[in-house]
């Protein structure tokens, strides 16, 4: 795939054809990224009740992640199968841009060559799963695929900014209850060209947990 990120483990357009998929920075029209400023200790707002989380733990902090199952079921469940199966463990966030996102989740990244990097996938393709009840703002966590809508896999990306132009062509299964501090450190690591971090940033292990 050529760099998911949003555009399939990768997000492009233009720039998506960057990454298997991975998202544009360029947003649809009168829809500019707005960036917003985090949250105190990089938290945010927590529901109330218990619910199931993903866990990030990455060598640069942790991220935890509620899922959004009312939207999303499809994505939420192959997200969590490959938590669970330890699929997660050992990949890293190989396509960083400050003020828009980092992304995540290919298996490829796991292996010497960063060339490779955004072009992995998992073991199913999934369908999209729009919705008009969340939008792609700071803290969201999304889908990143191919040219086909329906190409989402196993890579993911975290909203660092607001890019509501992403709207309707990824699919949002999470939202980030803690670690958004983490996810600005992230963003902010030294990069090359392409957005690939020069030192791994790297997913430790990643867990489903029940808060």
């Amino acid at each position: 795939m050529k760099a998911l990120l949003i555009t399939a483990c990768a997000v492009l357009g233009v720039g998506l054809a960057l990454a298997q998929g991975s998202p544009d920075t360029t947003p649809a029209p009168g829809a500019p990224p707005s960036p917003t400023p985090a949250p105190q200790k990089g938290t945010m707002d927590k529901p109330a009740g218990k619910k199931e989380v993903a866990v990030i733990k990455t060598n640069l902090g942790t991220i935890v992640f509620e899922f959004l199952p009312d939207v999303a079921p499809k994505m939420v469940e192959n997200f969590k199968d490959l938590a669970n199966s330890g699929f997660y463990n050992g990949t890293t966030f190989h396509r960083v841009i400050n003020g828009f996102m980092i992304q995540g989740g290919d298996p490829l990244s796991k292996d010497s060559d960063p060339t490779n990097d955004g072009k992995g996938d998992g073991p199913r393709k999934m369908p999209a799963e729009f919705t008009t009840k969340y939008s792609h703002v700071r803290g969201m966590v999304s889908t990143a695929r191919a040219n086909d809508p329906n190409s989402g896999s196993c890579q993911f990306f975290i909203m660092q900014a607001n890019n509501k132009g992403l709207d309707n062509q990824y699919t949002i299964f999470g939202r980030v209850l803690e670690g958004l501090d983490v996810v600005d450190k992230i963003s902010l690591v030294p990069k090359d060209r392409n957005d690939r971090p020069l030192k791994n940033v790297v997913m430790e292990k990643v867990t489903i947990e029940t808060r």
